[in-house]
């Protein structure tokens, strides 16, 4: 789960206003076809559900899941078993799982490369949706949250709108803490995943 959330959170960095000079500045739209928050939370909801599901389709389609998990639980049980070693100061255990290092790190790249391999396929039909079909349909922001949701310091990754924001009349929020429309739609992808990797089978829980 934690490659899944972590590839999320790199699409949605491509989300939050400029594409090689496609369009500039926040996502959404002044006069947006649907308009009203519970509409609008409702519409993205529905958009990342799909997404998701598109996802998991091209998912099940691409890659091995018995192999990956396979290889996944040898990685794994090779490093709880290194790091077991390492802990406890067995030098000759240690230079045994040393013999096994390249294969390991050939077998974490198999992992990657599975993984990237529906991204590739995925990540145009994003970009189209994101940068064509989203903007008119929504307005800049789709949603008000209780608290500030910017975590990461600094403005490069914003999920809510500033007191600093709202003041200055020529910026898109009117409301302090308003949630951009693709932050919510990054929330809501991040939402569904889980559940939805775990319903078509293709989540890399091992348990």
């Amino acid at each position: 789960m934690v490659l899944e959330n972590v590839i999320l959170v790199l699409e949605s960095i491509i989300l939050q206003g400029d594409l090689f000079g496609i369009t500039s500045g926040p996502l959404g739209s002044a006069d947006p076809l649907i308009k009203g928050t519970i509409e609008s939370m409702a519409g993205i909801l529905g958009f990342a559900l799909l997404l998701n599901l598109f996802n998991a389709g091209i998912r099940r389609k691409l890659v091995d899941q018995a192999k990956l998990k396979r290889i996944m639980r040898e990685t794994r049980a090779w490093q709880k078993e290194r790091m077991a070693a390492f802990r406890s100061k067995d030098e000759k255990k240690l230079a045994d799982l040393a013999k096994k290092s390249s294969y390991m790190n050939k077998m974490n790249m198999e992992v990657m490369q599975m993984n990237m391999r529906p991204m590739m396929i995925t990540f145009v039909p994003l970009i189209l949706i994101f940068y064509f079909v989203l903007p008119p349909l929504f307005a800049y922001t789709v949603a008000i949250s209780p608290i500030p949701l910017n975590v990461i310091p600094g403005d490069f990754f914003q999920l809510t709108c500033t007191a600093e924001q709202v003041a200055d009349t020529e910026h898109v929020c009117q409301e302090e803490n308003a949630v951009y429309f693709w932050a919510w739609y990054f929330l809501s992808s991040v939402a569904f995943s889980g559940i939805i990797m775990k319903l078509t089978k293709t989540s890399m829980d091992l348990g």
